[in-house]
C-alpha cells in the first residue's frame, strides 16, 4: 500500500489525497510534524516539506509533481484534459491556487491561526490575518467569474484545478474563514465537489484544539 506523509490541514497534502482517492489508490496516511525536522523524514525529502508519497517503490515529493505522476501512471479517471491548451489552463489554475492564493490567503489565515499555535511560534499576526481576509474576497470573485463561464474552474469537466482550489478552500473552511454567502455559484461548486466520494476522508479530519464548524462536513451546508 502507498504511504502519504502529510499534515491534515495542508492544502498541498489535501490535493494529493484527493487525487489518490479519485483514482481509488489505497494509501496509508502518516501524519508528519515536518517542522521538527526528524532525520528519517529529511532522508525522504531533504527539503523538509510535506507531502511525501511512497508509491510503486519510489519516494515522491512536491504536490504538483506527485499529481502529474499519478496522472501518468494511473490515467483513469483522468484529472487532466487531452487537449494541450486545456491542459495548460488546468496547470495555470493549479499554479494560481498553489502560488498566488497560497501566498495571499492561505499563508495569511491558516498559517497564522493554526500553524503558529501547533508549531509553538507565537500568536497570529493581526496584519496578516486582515490582509488574508481581504484577499480571499478577490479570489472568490475570480472563481465566481470563471464559474459563470464554465461548468468547472478550468472547463466543462472536473480537473486537478478543481482539486487544487478545493484543497485550499476546505482547509480554510475548517477554520471558518470562507464566506460562502459571497457567491452562490462558488458555493454550489464547492457543495458539488465536496459531495464526491474522494472528499469523504478529508471531511473526517479533526485537528486537536481546532474543532471544525458544524457545516464543514455537511454536504448541503
Amino acid at each position: 500500500m502507498a504511504e502519504l506523509f502529510h499534515v491534515p490541514l495542508s492544502p498541498f497534502c489535501r490535493k494529493v489525497r484527493l487525487s489518490l482517492a479519485e483514482k481509488k489508490i489505497e494509501v496509508k496516511l502518516i501524519e508528519e510534524r515536518y517542522w521538527e525536522k526528524d532525520p528519517a523524514f529529511l532522508r525522504r525529502n531533504p527539503a523538509g516539506k510535506v507531502p511525501v508519497l511512497k508509491i510503486d517503490g519510489h519516494v515522491l515529493s512536491e504536490s504538483a509533481a506527485i499529481c502529474e505522476y499519478l496522472e501518468e501512471v494511473h490515467p483513469e479517471p483522468s484529472l487532466m484534459p487531452s487537449e494541450p491548451l486545456a491542459r495548460f489552463e488546468v496547470r495555470r489554475l493549479v499554479a494560481w491556487f498553489d502560488d498566488k492564493f497560497h501566498h495571499e490567503v492561505t499563508s495569511k489565515l491558516l498559517y497564522e491561526r493554526v500553524n503558529k499555535k501547533v508549531m509553538k511560534q507565537g500568536f497570529p499576526d493581526s496584519g496578516n490575518v486582515k490582509a488574508g481576509a481581504k484577499a480571499i474576497k478577490y479570489h472568490l470573485d475570480y472563481m465566481a467569474w470563471l464559474l459563470d463561464h464554465r461548468r468547472w474552474l478550468a472547463g466543462d469537466r472536473m480537473t486537478l484545478a478543481d482539486f487544487a482550489a478545493a484543497a485550499h478552500l476546505s482547509s480554510l473552511d475548517y477554520i471558518r474563514d470562507v464566506d460562502w454567502n459571497r457567491s452562490d455559484v462558488v458555493k454550489d461548486w464547492y457543495a458539488k465537489i465536496k459531495s464526491r466520494p474522494a472528499f469523504r476522508n478529508i471531511l473526517m479530519d479533526n485537528v486537536a484544539g481546532f474543532p471544525p464548524p458544524a457545516h464543514y462536513a455537511d454536504l448541503d451546508f
